[in-house]
């Protein structure tokens, strides 16, 4: 068959940052004609030109709607790419849409004549390296990797008019695609056979069960509870928009806050929950599912079911004569809920049923995942919120989003971000998942630097070791990158290169060595640093730097370099004083109790610092609060010397063994004093180690008098000390110097 090229009349001159070449993690459709060399050898050359025209206009307007780029056109088969520039985390869920869609185009439009095509689908995801310049339709040689192989041997299994998957995109789609497994199929070269699915259809995803305590959070609940009593009790409605990114928990405390605020002041709240699905078949299906909640409508109900529901909701709200013509309209939008003209009336009936139901009692509209909603969802709530506003009804709205969405929100708004869990509160919910799920709780100490402060992440670690993964190299899972490689592909070009480039660095993150990692002008960085701590990505770190607020971020960002540009990276910035690399395993939250948490130290100071294990230090408390007190100078009677801040101190430090000071000392270096934490919340703190738990403020202010000052006890041996003294145990303390304490307090809060 003739092959026929479709090419983008525009193409990208200028790749969205300096990096011509990423690695990224794309899924692959391949689809092929069943049955061709036949079919064209028994048609007339025209028919068979008329045939191709058809069929490939066919397929390349269902991947485009679908935001699939076609890479190639090999005979009558067809090669198209999903995430190759941009994700959105759907990016397998986006290609099997577009293959069904694409065998139930051709199966109901005869392409020539009275020639029905058949063709097969196998969908595939893995990783490529995909050249950034020539991602458009028709640009030849954009991605390279093994997966694509992989999809155009499943579309060889695939029955005609079916679509297949690998496992990985299976595993993607699990809850939004309805699919059966297959026997696994023999392919060359591989060992062992193949294990293959075939797509069934979309599916309604089924409510997220939460039945788990939830941990944290109480601050966000208390914040948004009063907004929604305030709105409540003033009759003045308030928009309130939870956000934060995927895997921190919004879902969660949604559900928590319908369980929890039922009343306010005495009366009786209602709620209405919408969820958003991605890329919903219509647009207005929210507002669909908001009438199904009102209306008490299950998805088994048949026409007449619906109808008789409709009417007893109606009822107490409208005349009989307004119910009569009101009743079919919402029907046609029940059933077609798209942006047309009759389900634009339904909305608008919709609409005037809430308002009404407000008069009558106070109630909550909430929106899950509204990112995700089409604009007429949003459109819908402005004229919701404004009407309301206009007669003055106790009615709130709650919207659930992604940071980086934006929608101007009309009246008093209210915006609550969801943070990091803090890290006591991280390693309680991984015990809780682990315990439910049967697995020894010792991995907490394994899982908790990786999930960032994150309950997906964490939830999702815990399914991978279900799963079989091996909890001594934990593998990022395919959930986490997804999601992660998602909040990289919102960035502008600046900041995606800086936090690629910053990836590739050990430890804390400075401009600096950003920019000549790069090769920019000095401070060229800065701007995009700060944006990104903006938009939650970058944690300012007490000291000079930037830290990572999730782990998986920064292993996501190196992993999309190439291995040759990682390496000129690193070996730009190898001479370049660096900030201490035993922040890369630092709490990005700031939560440091209960956590592995180090300080930062400069230059050679950093590289020469020993990391100490030291878990048992209640059995040595006496000798640890020998050493502490000697760290404190004291003034006459005992009190505590007021100009101990203004001079140096020598003191001995978990870094390395002490010298006793003379003058080839020097005493900048050893003038700090020593700050340590226990790896795990539930190891009872000292007075000795709780002492050293209370750091000066930024630029040398006095510490907070966070309890009773202890009596100081002296310092022998010149102030010397070993290792020995300490112990070896099995836990782990990091430890890093600190200017000298003015009180020491009784013992360590749970969480900072």
């Amino acid at each position: 068959m003739t092959t026929s090229i479709i090419v983008d009349t525009q193409r990208t001159v200028t790749p969205l940052w300096p990096v011509p070449q990423e690695r990224r993690v794309v899924t692959v459709l391949f689809a092929d004609i069943v049955g061709s060399t036949a079919l064209v050898d028994r048609l007339d050359p025209e028919d068979v030109r008329a045939l191709q025209r058809a069929y490939f206009d066919t397929v390349a307007g269902v991947l485009h709607r679908w935001q699939g780029v076609v890479e190639k056109y090999v005979g009558d088969a067809v090669m198209a790419l999903f995430g190759a520039r941009h994700s959105d985390g759907f990016d397998a869920y986006r290609a099997v849409r577009a293959g069904l869609e694409i065998q139930a185009a051709l199966d109901r439009r005869p392409m020539v004549g009275d020639i029905r095509l058949r063709v097969r689908v196998g969908v595939a995801t893995g990783e490529v390296v995909v050249d950034l310049g020539d991602v458009v339709t028709g640009g030849h040689g954009v991605a390279s990797g093994a997966v694509i192989t992989t999809a155009a041997r499943l579309q060889e299994y695939a029955a005609p008019g079916a679509v297949a998957l690998c496992a990985v995109t299976a595993r993607a789609t699990a809850g939004l695609i309805a699919q059966r497994q297959l026997a696994p199929v023999p392919v060359a070269g591989r060992v062992p056979p193949m294990p293959i699915w075939h797509a069934v259809g979309p599916v309604r995803p089924s409510a997220e069960r939460h039945d788990g305590p939830l941990i944290g959070r109480r601050r966000e609940l208390a914040t948004i509870r009063d907004q929604l009593g305030w709105a409540i009790r003033e009759r003045t409605p308030r928009w309130i928009s939870l956000v934060g990114p995927t895997g921190s928990g919004r879902s969660r405390l949604l559900h928590e806050l319908t369980r929890g605020l039922t009343t306010v002041d005495g009366l009786s709240v209602r709620w209405c929950v919408a969820p958003c699905q991605p890329y919903p078949d219509q647009a207005l299906a929210p507002v669909a599912h908001l009438l199904r909640g009102l209306a008490g409508i299950r998805p088994s109900d048949g026409p007449a079911a619906v109808h008789d529901r409709l009417v007893a909701a109606l009822t107490p709200l409208f005349p009989p004569t307004r119910v009569a013509t009101a009743v079919p309209v919402l029907q046609r939008m029940l059933t077609t809920p798209d942006d047309s003209a009759a389900a634009l009336a339904g909305a608008a009936i919709c609409r005037e049923v809430l308002l009404r139901l407000a008069a009558h009692r106070p109630l909550v509209v909430a929106v899950d995942d509204l990112d995700r909603a089409a604009p007429a969802v949003s459109r819908f709530l402005h004229a919701l919120f404004g009407a309301a506003t206009e007669r003055g009804l106790p009615l709130a709205l709650l919207t659930v989003h992604q940071p980086q969405w934006a929608d101007a929100r009309p009246g008093p708004a209210r915006r609550v971000t969801i943070g990091p869990l803090a890290t006591v509160q991280s390693g309680r919910l991984l015990r809780h998942l682990l315990t439910r799920a049967g697995q020894p709780v010792a991995l907490v100490d394994r899982l908790l630097p990786l999930v960032g402060g994150r309950p997906g992440h964490a939830a999702a670690y815990v399914t991978s070791v279900v799963d079989g993964a091996d909890p001594a190299a934990l593998p990022l899972p395919e959930a986490v990158r997804r999601a992660v490689g998602a909040e990289l592909d919102h960035l502008d070009g600046e900041r995606r290169a800086v936090l690629m480039a910053a990836g590739t660095l050990g430890g804390l993150i400075s401009g600096a060595a950003v920019d000549r990692a790069l090769g920019w002008r000095p401070g060229r960085s800065a701007p995009a640093l700060r944006g990104l701590v903006a938009t939650g990505l970058l944690l300012p770190h007490h000291v000079d730097g930037y830290a990572f607020a999730a782990p998986a971020l920064r292993q996501v960002a190196a992993e999309r370099l190439p291995r040759a540009l990682r390496a000129v990276f690193q070996r730009r910035v190898a001479g370049v004083p660096h900030l201490d690399s035993a922040h890369r395993d630092a709490d990005p939250s700031g939560q440091h109790t209960g956590a592995v948490r180090a300080g930062a130290l400069n230059g050679p100071a950093a590289r020469s610092a020993e990391i100490v294990r030291l878990d048992t230090v209640g059995a040595r408390a006496g000798r640890l609060d020998a050493v502490f007190a000697a760290l404190t100078p004291v003034g006459p009677g005992g009190a505590t010397d007021p100009t101990a801040l203004r001079r140096p101190n020598p003191a001995p430090t978990m870094a390395a063994r002490p010298a006793v000071s003379g003058p080839g000392t020097d005493r900048r270096a050893v003038a700090r004093r020593l700050r340590a934490v226990t790896a795990m919340d539930d190891v009872a703190p000292t007075q000795a180690t709780a002492a050293s738990l209370s750091p000066l403020g930024a630029g040398g202010n006095a510490p907070r008098d966070i309890g009773r000052p202890a009596a100081p006890t002296p310092l022998g041996s010149a102030g010397r000390w070993t290792r020995a003294d300490v112990g070896a145990p099995p836990g782990r303390v990091r430890a890093i110097p600190r200017p000298p304490l003015v009180r020491r307090p009784d013992g360590l809060a749970a969480s900072a």
